[in-house]
């Protein structure tokens, strides 16, 4: 803290009135509302993580001059350990989507609209973020490719299947893996685009509570737009129904469409999604075993009937058939 102060006055010239510890989001930085003597307030982060500090102030200085919406970084320390970054506030996107969550799914259309708006920023973030980035500043593994997806199969292998006391062949179930981590890392189509890998409601924050904003990006690594598109529409605790989906995916294509020349299809688009949202089904409950059953925290318990749902309506739509014995264990695994 001693060092964040010193960063504040070395900015701003004297000391801040008041400091606000914030909660923590899951990771191991300390954020800290700051408020001068005028009542304007700053955010300062102290992370003892400084590669990655310095990732993301390197992205969010690169996106800004971009025109992607990201926190104006104000200053940094010289190692890295500490940040001075704009206040976006107290209103994140799950923070307004929060009564829709509770009634299982029924959004307003002033929370669809919300929606709308951010899914149709991402593609500026993934295709004129990209724009002249330096991919050597990205933490590792700084590329999407059929050993990332590996990565993250096997997360699912261990932290859920195999925690589900359920036979399987693991030589078969490997070569259906292997296969499906090979098809999703083709499907980037040539196209150096920007993946945020965590795009969701929690990290869009809504600057003067309006305009949506986007944060935690410092896991990015170059890859398929189709991942983070995934990630927003198949949140399971969201509970979006299948017409919403379809509708924003349509909404992100057609700005796509608007900004890049090799836009897909939207036949093309919606058969390459459905692959990447059964490869992100299968990541959140590798997630989910190990923060469920492993630590036994509620919320992620909670969370494995509707992830489960999502995944039966996957495999119902056939989205698993070129995988034929992980589709069975699938099946299995979604039995009541």
């Amino acid at each position: 803290m001693d060092r964040l102060i010193t960063l504040y006055e070395q900015t701003f010239g004297h000391k801040p009135v008041q400091t606000e510890m914030l909660a923590k989001a899951g990771s191991n930085r300390h954020y800290v509302r700051l408020t001068a003597p005028d009542q304007s307030t700053t955010i300062g982060v102290v992370s003892p993580d400084t590669e990655e500090s310095r990732c993301f102030v390197h992205l969010a200085h690169h996106f800004g001059q971009h025109g992607v919406p990201v926190p104006t970084i104000l200053s940094t320390s010289d190692d890295y350990s500490c940040y001075l970054q704009e206040d976006l506030g107290r209103i994140s996107l799950y923070d307004v989507l929060a009564s829709g969550r509770k009634l299982g799914g029924q959004y307003t259309e002033e929370q669809i609209e919300y929606l709308r708006r951010s899914i149709r920023l991402l593609p500026h973030l993934q295709t004129e973020g990209a724009q002249g980035l330096n991919w050597g500043e990205l933490l590792p593994p700084r590329v999407f490719n059929q050993r990332a997806a590996m990565f993250d199969l096997n997360y699912f292998k261990y932290m859920f299947l195999k925690t589900s006391d359920l036979p399987f062949d693991e030589e078969r179930l490997e070569d259906d893996m292997q296969q499906l981590a090979y098809d999703l890392a083709q499907l980037d189509g040539g196209h150096s685009t920007f993946l945020y890998r965590d795009f969701q409601a929690r990290n869009i924050m809504l600057r003067g509570g309006t305009e949506p904003v986007f944060i935690d990006f410092q896991g990015g690594q170059r890859g398929p737009i189709y991942y983070d598109v995934a990630s927003f529409l198949s949140q399971a605790s969201a509970r979006y129904t299948q017409a919403l989906r379809y509708s924003l995916a349509g909404e992100y294509l057609e700005e796509l469409q608007s900004i890049v020349p090799w836009a897909p299809s939207r036949q093309k688009f919606d058969h390459d999604l459905l692959l990447f949202v059964l490869f992100r089904t299968l990541q959140v409950l590798g997630a989910y075993g190990l923060r469920g059953r492993f630590e036994r925290k509620q919320y992620f318990l909670d969370s494995i009937p509707p992830a489960l749902d999502n995944l039966r309506q996957l495999l119902t739509d056939g989205t698993c058939e070129p995988y034929p014995y992980l589709q069975e264990v699938l099946w299995e695994i979604t039995q009541p």
